[in-house]
């Protein structure tokens, strides 16, 4: 590809030796609680259970997530999105600021803070676990509007690339604050990565639904079987995804398509007209799934615009 190199090996999955360039994310914003259960598997419950384990309590969401990895990377890290009005609200700003992230939060008056609940099981002979997430349905990010974006048009047009995923899509209110920011972005040469989720879009969206953001990124993020079955290609062999792709949408993005047995293990870039490149993620067993997949997105967008600006 005219991308060299792999970005697990530079920058690394662990930040950047000289941090560089502005990234501002577009997403969700909540609390999460978080639970492994080394001793419980979810198949095998057949009535109540009480398990003690290792729980805590952070800040979360699409945006946060992403962030907090990314602030090891980027000079500049901001975070756009619409939270509550309630006592979690402080506890949201405090800790973007001892992150290093900038505040572009909007919130809404009188309405609470979503919450999730994020459970995984212990591993088996299948693979490394399920995850079980709950989200609260009534999150005020799905209340983001295009007003709200078109005020932070600024920190758009500043920032190098703007980070947009999925799950601003299920909502009409907040798809329409997406496309803006996108639309802004791209007017102002900021270039636009988005990030193909929830993994079961398929089932929530349809291929057409999804082609008007697909057009406006220069990088898309997607796990391999997503778009296989969006496309209607079911269990067909990575490779036979390019072509499908390049179908779908005009122009030259770069399909980042992450492969392997739990969709981590290796990635299969792709861009019309270059090379294919793949490269193993460094995913495995004794790995921490949890944050492995925003830390891989981090030092590929940097390891993207690396390569942009020596060109």
């Amino acid at each position: 590809m005219a991308v060299p190199g792999s970005p697990v090996r530079r920058p690394g999955l662990d930040g950047a030796a000289v941090r560089r360039f502005g990234l501002l994310v577009l997403g969700d914003v909540r609390i999460e609680v978080r639970a492994e259960l080394p001793g419980v598997r979810f198949t095998e419950l057949t009535g109540d259970r009480l398990a003690y384990a290792p729980a805590r309590v952070l800040v979360a969401g699409t945006a946060v997530n992403l962030a907090r990895r990314a602030t090891g990377y980027f000079r500049r890290t901001a975070v756009l999105g619409k939270i509550g009005d309630d006592d979690f609200s402080p506890v949201i700003r405090r800790e973007l600021r001892r992150l290093g992230v900038a505040d572009l939060l909007c919130a809404e008056p009188g309405a609470a803070n979503a919450v999730s609940v994020m459970l995984r099981d212990r591993p088996g002979a299948d693979g490394p676990g399920r995850r079980l997430l709950v989200a609260g349905e009534h999150a005020p990010s799905r209340r983001l509007s295009a007003a709200d974006v078109r005020r932070a048009a600024d920190g758009i047009r500043r920032a190098d690339v703007l980070f947009l995923d999925g799950y601003g899509l299920l909502s009409p209110v907040s798809r329409e604050a997406l496309l803006t920011a996108a639309g802004i972005a791209r007017g102002a040469g900021t270039a636009v990565a988005f990030d193909v989720v929830p993994h079961d879009v398929d089932a929530r969206l349809t291929a057409a639904a999804l082609r008007p953001v697909l057009e406006l990124a220069d990088v898309v993020i997607s796990e391999a079987p997503t778009l296989a079955r969006m496309l209607g290609l079911g269990g067909a062999r990575e490779c036979a995804l390019p072509p499908a792709l390049d179908a779908l949408v005009p122009g030259r993005p770069l399909w980042l398509l992450r492969c392997g047995p739990t969709s981590l293990e290796r990635v299969l870039a792709h861009r019309r007209g270059d090379a294919p490149l793949e490269y193993a993620t460094g995913f495995g067993p004794g790995v921490e799934r949890a944050g492995f997949g925003d830390r891989l997105a981090a030092a590929e967008l940097y390891w993207w615009l690396s390569a942009h600006a020596a060109s």
